[in-house]
């Protein structure tokens, strides 16, 4: 391991002074969040427009990545600004494993006396691919700031979380609060299951210290008028399935109703794992029973969003006789539609190969399909287990003696946060309702980080501020993805009111 690039900052005489005793303070709500909207409006939007402007998509859809550079780029980028912010006591350094994407790490002395605690803040800068279907003066690298609202791949997921973080910390020390020790891991392997995360952490464990809080901000919201925390987090397990009943394309014609379609086989091996009447997953180990606390929660949550848990999703409609006919959701029951996309295993199929374009398809029975599949996973199933009795249930007795191939891309647990300690869960309402005048709301989110069940199991008395700026009709990974500049201010005011809190 070795640092590409590294630096300290220290003001004149500060050095001695944090070792000094510094009387507790509280922070200055409005204060805080008058100096982080001027932080944000005057530099951290420009920065994120040129993070935004770069295709640094994840290794998973970019091969040639070390080749093309931009993950280094943005990574640097970032360990720049960072350094350039003078914060005190903090030391930023762009860490390299063979083979490995880049991570930043930095560390901030803590100005709090003896102060023993370590609080870790996540994020990462790797992206999506672009998608099709954006606006037509919108695009994936092209920034746009309208209505509050900055559009582009990756602003929101998760490029502005290194900015929030380091900004909250400033105001902690521009305004005296004492603060805990503050490490930060910013890595870009995110989208691709985090595959090259694990041995950073194993790499720099002595240096993450006692983690007593961990603040991720790659995380969701339910609407733009509270904080949300995170309580649980969907796994994952992805790859491709491929049937392959010829060796080249022949006239449909000449051999349909002899050679089977390779799409037909590959409905018939899905309905092995998914009945596709309810979309419900078919082998038991793919569920779990939901805890009373998180149905609980998820109930309270319902109450506040109404039908906007689903009507916030953009789905087709059309014409039908004079009247518009608007495509349904699976339930319309708020509780069942947050535990279907949280607590419920599900599959998609998110691209396909082997089908030639529309304008392109002849009377030609294709040799080969091949789909892959995105299956998420209850927060408490085991993603491994889960993948190795896919390949068997996919693979064996193909109909027809067909070819067929499983190939695992990448797999992660989910998460289940912890049980709340009392200061977490004031501070996180003091936080919601000093900037946003609510409380704090609860969510589970059906996407996945797999950083926290990794830091679940290594520091277990650890808080876990899960949170995010991915609210409604923000559509990470989708077309129009955009960041919600108010809430993402807001959100950065109230990490430092949390970290302040910490006892």
């Amino acid at each position: 391991m070795h640092g590409m690039m590294r630096g300290t900052f220290a003001r004149p005489h500060e050095e001695s002074a944090m070792n000094a005793r510094v009387p507790e303070s509280a922070l200055n709500a409005a204060q805080a969040l008058g100096h982080i909207n001027r932080a944000w409006d005057d530099d951290i939007v420009g920065q994120l427009k040129h993070y935004i402007g770069i295709p640094a998509k994840s290794p998973m859809f970019e091969p040639g990545w070390e080749g093309a550079g931009l993950l280094d780029t943005v990574v640097r980028n970032a360990a720049d600004w960072v350094l350039a912010q003078q914060v005190a006591g903090l030391t930023a350094e762009v860490v390299r494993l063979p083979g490995r994407t880049p991570v930043l790490f930095f560390e901030i002395a803590a100005t709090r006396p003896a102060s023993p605690q370590t609080v870790l803040m996540y994020g990462h800068l790797d992206k999506q691919p672009e998608f099709s279907g954006w606006r037509a003066d919108l695009g994936p690298w092209t920034p746009k700031m309208e209505d509050g609202k900055l559009y582009g791949r990756g602003g929101a997921d998760d490029g502005y979380a290194v900015y929030a973080s380091i900004a909250a910390v400033q105001e902690l020390q521009r305004q005296g609060v004492p603060h805990p020790r503050i490490v930060g891991l910013i890595e870009t392997s995110e989208e691709s299951g985090s595959r090259d995360l694990l041995p950073y952490i194993d790499a720099l464990k002595t240096r993450l210290g006692d983690v007593a809080l961990v603040v991720c901000l790659d995380s969701g919201a339910g609407n733009y008028d509270q904080l949300w925390l995170t309580t649980s987090l969907r796994g994952m397990a992805s790859g491709t399935l491929k049937v392959e009943i010829l060796t080249e394309g022949i006239h449909s014609g000449d051999a349909s109703g002899l050679v089977p379609s390779s799409f037909r086989i590959m409905r018939q091996v899905l309905d092995r794992l998914e009945d596709s009447a309810t979309g419900r997953l078919l082998p038991a180990r793919f569920h779990c029973e939901v805890p009373a606390e998180r149905l609980a929660q998820a109930r309270a949550t319902a109450a506040i969003l109404g039908e906007e848990v689903y009507r916030r999703f953009p789905w087709a409609h059309h014409d039908c006789g004079g009247s518009t006919i608007v495509a349904l959701p699976t339930t319309t029951d708020p509780v069942q539609a947050l535990l279907k996309r949280t607590w419920e295993p599900t599959l998609s199929v998110t691209g396909a190969e082997g089908f030639p374009a529309l304008q392109d398809a002849g009377n030609v029975l294709r040799p080969y399909t091949a789909f892959k599949l995105s299956l998420r996973l209850p927060p408490l199933v085991d993603a491994a287990a889960c993948m190795q009795e896919m390949k068997a249930l996919l693979e064996d007795n193909a109909p027809y003696q067909a070819k067929v191939t499983w190939e695992s891309a990448s797999g992660a647990n989910g998460w289940n946060a912890p049980e709340t300690a009392p200061w977490f869960a004031q501070a996180l309402d003091a936080a919601s309702q000093a900037h946003f005048g609510a409380p704090c709301g609860f969510i589970g989110q059906g996407g996945t980080i797999p950083l926290m069940g990794m830091l679940s199991q290594g520091f277990p008395k650890a808080q876990m501020m899960v949170c995010g700026v991915l609210g409604p009709k923000s559509n990470a990974h989708g077309p129009n993805e955009f960041l919600h500049v108010p809430y993402a201010k807001k959100l950065t005011a109230a990490v430092a009111q949390v970290i302040a809190s910490l006892p």
